[in-house]
């Protein structure tokens, strides 16, 4: 005759091993879940404003649409008051410095230009450092420093991501970011 109650307390094991295999599982789920819903929140000064913002513009994967039409308005053209969908990964870019710098406050120096600002500007530096397609004038682009971070240290972080153009000006003390190629300009060294 079969040894039922070993057979049985055999099932009863495996099923329990089966059981807590799950676990991991459903953790590794839960904290996925977590960080997927995680809130990536910037700050904003703009140093020809003085308007500040502190908000929420992602959640997880999802951009939230009321806080992009904030960040849109700060970041217009401060002389035309013409305002452009600013590009999202921009954000991105810069939550992403923030984090390695422990700092999402950034004081914008410039950020949307229209064409006629950018012309503008062009004319009154002589072309110099102002591109006649600058990504400033697509929402692409932002010029920033974080107050406390040496700007050479926010170029440094910017250039290991490796996520767009990463320019340098030491003497207006900003470093210009932006979404296209990866490519970089102004002095390497401090």
């Amino acid at each position: 005759m079969p040894n039922l109650l070993n057979e049985t307390s055999f099932k009863n094991r495996r099923l329990l091993l089966k059981g807590l295999g799950i676990i991991p599982l459903a953790l590794g789920y839960t904290t996925a879940r977590a960080n997927s819903m995680q809130a990536c929140e910037l700050s904003f000064r703009h140093t020809h404003t003085d308007e500040c913002l502190e908000l929420v513009y992602r959640r997880g994967e999802i951009y939230v649409p009321a806080a992009l039409a904030k960040i849109n308005l700060l970041m217009r053209d401060f002389r035309t008051g013409d305002v452009v969908a600013m590009d999202p990964a921009m954000l991105d870019i810069l939550h992403e410095v923030g984090n390695r710098c422990g700092s999402h406050h950034f004081e914008i120096i410039s950020a949307y230009r229209s064409p006629a600002t950018n012309s503008f500007l062009r004319r009154r530096r002589r072309g110099s450092g102002v591109a006649r397609h600058s990504f400033h004038l697509e929402g692409r682009a932002i010029d920033v420093r974080i107050p406390g971070v040496d700007s050479t240290r926010v170029r440094d972080i910017a250039l290991e991501l490796g996520l767009g153009g990463v320019g340098y000006y030491p003497v207006e003390d900003f470093v210009h970011l932006d979404t296209g190629p990866v490519r970089t300009w102004g002095p390497t060294e401090s």
